[in-house]
């Protein structure tokens, strides 16, 4: 067993004297000693729960023989950290919770692990972790949020920043506000819609890190904790036959999930986070990738935001499972990849069944016939940019119009709110991605007041920026390079019209090459906006968005 090396011997006489301070026994030291890395603090509404969730989790090793040793992951709330400058500090906590898990895992050589996150970064870090150490690993979340109800309607967190939007444009009351806010988070759990955190844990499920139901379950479900037993039961079978991280994520695994976040409609983070965790397994991943996924992907799935039903529908409705079902036998799917369950996709999804065709479309009756994200290029993206396609009103696939343009999210709030954004415009807010933020911020407010202002079907928002799961509309971001590297984005300037065609994947400003050359010989980097911290530490090793902004020390 790894753990031998902190248990077995004369030399590590002085390592058994400090597990005698932790309380073990004898028989507790000839026993694999499993991780538990339980995400839970008392801040994130997603991770209020994990306490249950760990607790389950090591009931079930224990059951199955391991001895189970909890540790932190930290995680932050979008929602709370959202509009200010807390929103800095969300992306980048990726990449300290893969290197404090490695850092944890490997220093105390745990035999195997159960990795229990919930929400947005929390998820990919794990997952990127979970390839660094290359132990027997499960994945188990803590569940989706039940949708919340006003007038007789399921709502989320999406509609509590849309009615501020709706107050400001003088189109809702303030007690109208307030009893959205009273009832849109209704429990614990990741939010109710197809946002970043419910998109990464159901692209767990597909990538075989998570047992069936891990996505969807919600979080108030006594199922959710009989998951957390059986996944600590299962490490415990993927230690007896050794299979491990790397080879269940392969590379067929990541182009499933990709299928997959293509029929669900998964947040746009997930094409930041499928290659941050490509990255970690060795496999080049480019965005491109997605565009001739999605050519031949139906989207079969219209969750929040961008339809009605929410993630307890989808887990009615038969799941991640039912929803592969349907593109598996289309031949959409590679089954022959393995999965925790030490079988193969195949074997997982072969008794499947999508029980309501209205939350999961059948294949032959798709939403759209393509899948639900696109990668845009052109003049002002050369190395891409991402929309979420599902989320788009019809009439504004194909849209141009006057830039509206903002060096800052702050600044193009105020300017919407102001009533300064009229129908037609295209707002394009810069210098927040990776390194010019630093911390590429979510931009749910700014969608959130185009929306809620009544605007979304005529106003579109441009970002080397990225957006919130919950964001919906002609919202495109991750712009590479970014305007903090003199990308294209950076030379546009007030009222040049901007061309978006979502449908021939392209994006473009109408201005001559000859006179951006001209705009770029005069360009000046902007000053750091940050110059101490961790946040300077993470401007000067990121990447740019269409890389998955990981993480490398800058050549010389």
């Amino acid at each position: 067993m790894k753990s031998d090396a902190v248990k077995k011997g004369m030399q590590q006489a002085p390592h058994r004297s400090l597990f005698n301070a932790l309380g073990f026994t004898e028989e507790e030291m000839e026993r694999p000693l499993v991780g538990i890395v339980s995400s839970y603090n008392e801040i994130v509404p997603g991770h209020m729960n994990l306490d249950k969730i760990a607790q389950a989790v090591k009931q079930g090793v224990a059951l199955a023989g391991g001895v189970p040793v909890v540790f932190p992951a930290i995680a932050v709330c979008d929602g709370i950290a959202m509009g200010h400058v807390g929103m800095k500090y969300s992306l980048v906590t990726r990449d300290l919770i893969a290197d404090s898990t490695e850092a944890m895992a490997i220093a105390h050589q745990f035999d195997a692990l159960v990795m229990i996150p919930n929400c947005d970064k929390n998820v990919p870090g794990l997952l990127m972790a979970a390839a660094r150490i290359n132990v027997p690993t499960i994945f188990v979340s803590g569940g989706p949020m039940m949708a919340g109800h006003v007038g007789g309607c399921k709502r989320s967190l999406s509609s509590m920043f849309e009615a501020v939007g709706s107050y400001t444009a003088g189109m809702m009351s303030e007690d109208d506000v307030r009893e959205y806010e009273q009832k849109v988070c209704p429990t614990c759990g990741s939010c109710s819609g197809m946002y970043t955190a419910n998109s990464m844990n159901c692209l767990t499920e597909v990538l075989g890190m998570g047992l069936r139901g891990n996505g969807t379950i919600p979080a108030v479900y006594s199922d959710r904790i009989r998951l957390a037993k059986h996944a600590g039961m299962q490490v415990m079978e993927l230690l007896k036959k050794n299979i491990r991280p790397r080879d269940i994520m392969t590379k067929d695994a990541i182009l499933n999930a990709l299928t997959v976040d293509m029929a669900l409609g998964c947040s746009t983070n997930s094409m930041l986070h499928l290659p941050a965790i490509a990255h970690e397994v060795g496999f080049d991943f480019d965005i491109s990738f997605a565009n001739p996924i999605s050519e031949r992907t139906p989207n079969l799935c219209h969750l929040a935001p961008a339809g009605p039903t929410y993630m307890e529908d989808l887990n009615e409705a038969g799941g991640v499972y039912a929803v592969m079902k349907e593109l598996a036998d289309a031949g959409l799917l590679n089954t022959d990849c393995l999965t925790v369950t030490g079988k193969t996709v195949g074997e997982n999804i072969a008794d499947a069944k999508n029980t309501n065709p209205e939350v999961i479309r059948p294949i032959d009756h798709p939403y759209s016939k393509t899948g639900g994200l696109a990668v845009l290029k052109g003049n002002l993206a050369p190395d891409g940019s991402v929309v979420k396609r599902s989320a788009v009103a019809e009439e504004m696939l194909v849209h141009e119009g006057p830039a509206r343009v903002f060096d800052c999210e702050e600044d193009a709030i105020a300017a919407i709110k102001g009533g300064e954004i009229v129908a037609g415009d295209v707002v394009v807010i810069r210098y927040e991605g990776p390194k010019g933020g630093p911390g590429m911020r979510e931009m749910l407010n700014p969608t959130s007041a185009i929306a809620g202002m009544g605007l979304g079907s005529t106003v579109a928002l441009i970002t080397d920026g990225r957006f919130s799961g919950a964001s919906r509309g002609a919202s495109i971001g991750h712009v590479s390079p970014e305007a903090a590297v003199c990308g294209p984005i950076a030379l546009v300037e007030e009222g040049d019209i901007i061309e978006i065609d979502i449908p021939n994947l392209k994006l473009n400003v109408r201005v001559s090459d000859e006179e951006l050359a001209a705009r770029r010989a005069k360009w000046q980097p902007r000053e750091p906006k940050v110059t101490t911290g961790y946040l300077k530490r993470y401007a000067a090793m990121v990447t740019s968005g269409n890389r998955g902004a990981i993480l490398e020390v800058p050549k010389a």
